[in-house]
């Protein structure tokens, strides 16, 4: 075991333990929201994708300003905060399905509010963990943080579409809401002091000039930010249609698509245990570009499924799709984050989830707007052609070159 390993590193453990318990929790909200609308309130397609747009709008209305905010402030508490904000917003949604009350605006509303948090949340994460780590342990602290996330993606949704099924949806959304609990608990644990922020800052504005510069100013990251962006953008279309498609043109219960998305999973954990490993060998540039196609291709065998083979190529789908997005995600963050001096780093992360999390919204509006005209299943497939064009942003830039993760930038 290597001295500076991070199994050693104790502050580490309890962000990773928090997280852990806190991803856990998010499989039963990321199935039941989707089924309550579908299955519950009879949502249309076009409702489906108002419902996927309002989680991620904020990132689009206030993503920017929260990269200034964030590196104003220590990051520690702003992601106690957001735990905490979320877990309490969550319990809305049993307590209006006990009372009756239970509807698509009420859902619209905890999804926004939870989505605004969630801005603030992964903003200040994605910038704290350099400072709570070095710079040789970030490619190891991104593989074990998403390694729990994708052992909870395996795990998780098929527990989900039982619980789901046998106590109701709404009910197991408490179950989230008690992990965001846990996670804030661990967090809150964390001893490693932060640096200072600056004392002196130039103008919110002018902050926010400065995230906008520092990624188009950078041909890496701005291949990165259009490759994600373009792909998000497609992915939201179909994620919109996801559940509607599965459970009235597919017939599935909460329980099988729970499956699908446990067995699915499965290629998000071999992503991130080859993840280090393909990028030292192929090199970081060739994996970012050949990751980026893959959530693409992913959506073909879902565009081909019927209600015969529902489960294995929903499966397949799945697999592929989840296997790209951990290869890409692990070494493309592990890449900004190195590239990106430390003061600039919530700006950059900020800017990043405006351009990439920005067009989700703009997504699955399109996706349901366009199923509710087309249909879902070619819909599906406008959308998988969209996603596999979006690696040309990296194939023509920098980042295809690149063997390792070069030196940051300071100036």
């Amino acid at each position: 075991m290597k001295p500076d390993t991070l199994w050693r590193h104790r502050d580490f453990l309890k962000l990773w333990t928090g997280q852990t318990i806190s991803v856990f929790g998010s499989q039963f909200t990321n199935l039941a929201v989707p089924l309550i609308a579908a299955m519950i309130l009879k949502a249309s397609p076009a409702q489906m994708g108002v419902l996927s747009a309002v989680v991620t709008a904020p990132f689009l209305l206030i993503g920017l300003f929260a990269g200034a905010w964030v590196d104003r402030w220590r990051r520690r508490p702003v992601l106690i905060t957001g735990d905490v904000g979320r877990a309490i917003v969550l319990m809305v949604i049993p307590a209006a399905h006990l009372a009756g009350i239970l509807n698509m605006p009420l859902l619209y509303a905890v999804g926004f509010l939870t989505g605004v948090m969630t801005v603030f949340f992964d903003v200040a994460y994605q910038a704290y963990l350099p400072s709570l780590v070095s710079r040789a342990q970030l490619v190891e602290g991104n593989s074990k943080l998403e390694a729990s996330r994708s052992i909870a993606h395996v795990a998780g949704p098929g527990l989900a579409g039982v619980v789901v099924q046998i106590i109701s949806a709404p009910m197991a959304i408490l179950l989230d809401a008690v992990s965001f609990l846990v996670s804030g608990l661990f967090i809150g644990l964390i001893r490693r002091p932060e640096p200072e922020p600056e004392a002196a800052r130039a103008p919110l504005l002018a902050e926010v000039r400065e995230g906008l510069a520092v990624v188009f100013g950078n041909p890496m990251l701005r291949a990165i930010a259009g490759c994600t962006g373009t792909s998000n953008f497609f992915a939201s279309g179909a994620g919109a249609l996801y559940i509607l498609f599965a459970t009235r043109e597919l017939a599935m219960k909460p329980a099988a698509i729970g499956v699908v998305f446990s067995l699915g999973s499965v290629g998000a954990l071999v992503g991130v245990l080859l993840a280090p490993a393909l990028a030292q060998r192929l090199g970081i540039g060739r994996v970012i570009m050949a990751a980026a196609l893959l959530p693409g291709l992913g959506l073909v065998p879902v565009v081909l499924a019927t209600q015969a083979m529902a489960v294995p190529l929903l499966t397949l789908g799945a697999l592929v799709t989840s296997f790209g997005i951990l290869l890409y995600n692990i070494n493309q963050v592990s890449l900004r984050q190195a590239i990106t001096p430390h003061r600039l780093q919530g700006r950059m992360n900020a800017t990043m989830r405006f351009l990439v999390w920005g067009t989700m919204p703009l997504g699955a509006l399109a996706g349901g707007a366009l199923g509710q005209v087309l249909g879902m299943r070619p819909t599906i497939a406008v959308a998988a052609v969209g996603a596999m064009l979006a690696f040309v942003w990296v194939w023509r830039s920098p980042v295809r070159a690149l063997v390792g993760i070069p030196a940051p930038a300071e100036g």
